[in-house]
């Protein structure tokens, strides 16, 4: 049989299922294998009707049982995706055995022309699953799925990463529109901007525009210095700020991670907040590891006589990765005797272009490495600076 081959009967005691999600907006389809079966069957629910996936869940199991006359165990595997992480803990709460997998981990047909439909997608996650349960642990990628404390600390981070980009998106317009008429001088982010605004010589359609840009610049500005004194909050935890500032809650182990990277010399309040809920809030075993999550691992290429190096891997974080290449650009300004400095300056001096900017990657793979110890241990990187108490 086809999934014997894969993975054969387990314990005397137990009739494994596999069953694999494919999930879309309007439907999902659910793939059900078994150790004494030699085909896939096919089930589908609607797209986010949990209550009928755990009802067909209950049938399945059901139905083993009798078959086999075993206690049924369900696998279940997804790919990470849009639907995020509730489905997992959904499932994790209704006591079924879950894997969220990386979808960029699972090795497909490297044919020209390869068939590629729903219903083979959810045959090989099938398929890669009962490898996985039978001890293949390579076959694909398990997500660490954060907790929901966790995964609610990174709002802010990105809430005020995606503000700061509609700020300069309104701040452009602005002053690209008051360029067509010749005036540079106007500052829309003054406080007197709408009296400035209604002296310039302009048509009225465009001083109506230019007005309903500025009020929702305004606007993102304000929600900007809400979000900056939340994270403030969060991290001194004051008995004197307002009730209307205190709504972000972070986990006891983020939070001091927080307070750690912020005594740093070039660290502060948005790289500690960022890289304390994005990458630091995990637990990894080796430096390799903290590497690997941001993306920043080599990828070489190498086949017969042939042989070059492909540049990073950018499989991680992307946020984490990009933070921490901002941020080596900060240290070399801030921590200009510590060790790391001093070895990009070394080996880059005073080259400009695309020598530097391949060096301040490896300076940030070097530095994420030097932050994770400085947490895990206490080390403070060679020669680098803490702020004055």
């Amino acid at each position: 049989m086809l999934i014997e081959q894969i993975a054969p009967a387990a314990e005397a005691e137990l009739a494994r299922i596999f069953v694999g999600l494919e999930l879309s907006l309007s439907k999902w389809l659910i793939g059900v294998g078994s150790s004494r079966r030699a085909t896939i069957r096919r089930h589908y629910v609607r797209g986010g009707d949990l209550p009928s996936l755990l009802d067909l869940l209950r049938r399945i199991a059901t139905e083993e049982e009798k078959r086999s006359g075993l206690s049924g165990k369900i696998h279940i595997c997804f790919e990470a995706g849009r639907d995020g992480h509730w489905l997992y803990r959904a499932l994790k709460t209704a006591g079924y055995d879950v894997y969220e997998i990386d979808p960029a981990s699972i090795a497909v047909n490297r044919r020209a022309r390869r068939a590629k439909s729903d219903g083979l997608d959810v045959a090989m996650l099938v398929r890669n699953l009962a490898r996985f349960v039978r001890g293949e642990l390579d076959v694909f990628r398990v997500v660490v799925v954060p907790s929901e404390e966790e995964e609610d600390a990174k709002r802010p981070g990105r809430e005020y990463e995606r503000l700061v980009k509609e700020r300069t998106s309104h701040i452009a317009r602005i002053k690209s529109l008051l360029f067509l008429q010749g005036i540079r001088d106007f500052n829309p982010r003054a406080a007197d901007w709408l009296e400035r605004l209604v002296a310039l010589p302009l048509r009225p359609g465009l001083r109506a525009e230019l007005v309903r840009e500025c009020r929702r610049l305004s606007g993102i500005i304000a929600d900007i210095a809400e979000l900056e004194a939340e994270m403030k909050a969060a991290i001194t935890m004051t008995k004197k700020v307002k009730p209307a500032v205190s709504a972000i809650q972070l986990p006891s182990h983020v939070q001091f991670t927080i307070k750690q990277l912020a005594k740093l010399k070039s660290i502060g309040l948005h790289f500690s907040t960022l890289l304390g809920c994005e990458l630091f809030y995990r637990k990894f075993s080796n430096r390799r590891a903290v590497a690997q999550y941001l993306g920043l691992t080599p990828s070489p290429f190498q086949s017969g006589d042939t042989a070059r190096d492909q540049g990073i891997s950018k499989a991680g974080n992307k946020r984490a990765r990009k933070a921490m290449i901002e941020l080596a650009w900060v240290w070399l300004q801030h921590q200009p005797e510590s060790a790391l400095s001093q070895w990009f300056l070394q080996r880059v001096g005073d080259l400009k272009g695309r020598i530097r900017r391949i060096a301040i990657v490896a300076l940030a793979r070097k530095l994420a490495v030097a932050l994770w110890r400085y947490l895990e241990s206490g080390i403070i990187p060679e020669r680098a600076v803490l702020k004055q108490a």
